[in-house]
């Protein structure tokens, strides 16, 4: 990580990460008491990780970076996304909006206002994706117009 997304993401925590990052932590812990939910709780778990230290990370289409298709990004994904929005998603990307709309007022915050609006979207479509490294990221999208 390097000293910027290493500061960025301090001033994330202090500004308001840790309790969006809790909230993908709640919507984990729900997913998780149903037997059912176990693969949300899972990604769930992961975005909140990713909600917690999000600068110098990247979520990226999974097919897109692996370059092939999986279960979840295919018909089944969408399925899993259209469930993941009813039970959860709208929730998380209203928490994100409201916190990135209370950030965007002062020009210090449009920074964790834009990553509040990239979770926003991310909490509403969450299967099919993965966080990367931003650099490996970068790499990947290099190679590719290559």
């Amino acid at each position: 990580m390097s000293v910027l997304s290493f500061l960025l993401n301090v001033l994330w925590l202090v500004t308001g990460g840790v309790w969006m990052a809790l909230g993908w932590l709640f919507a984990a812990a729900l997913m998780a008491l149903s037997i059912i939910g176990l693969p949300w709780a899972r990604s769930a778990l992961t975005i909140a990780h990713y909600t917690l230290l999000p600068f110098g990370q990247t979520a990226v289409r999974r097919d897109e970076f692996r370059g092939r298709e999986d279960l979840g990004t295919g018909a089944i994904g969408f399925i899993g996304n259209v469930v993941w929005f009813v039970l959860a998603g709208w929730w998380l990307a209203i928490g994100h909006l409201i916190a990135a709309v209370g950030l965007a007022i002062t020009i210090i915050g449009l920074p964790f206002a834009w990553a509040h609006l990239k979770l926003a979207l991310l909490a509403l479509w969450p299967v099919g994706t993965e966080i990367v490294p931003a650099d490996d990221a970068d790499r990947r999208r290099t190679m590719s117009r290559i």
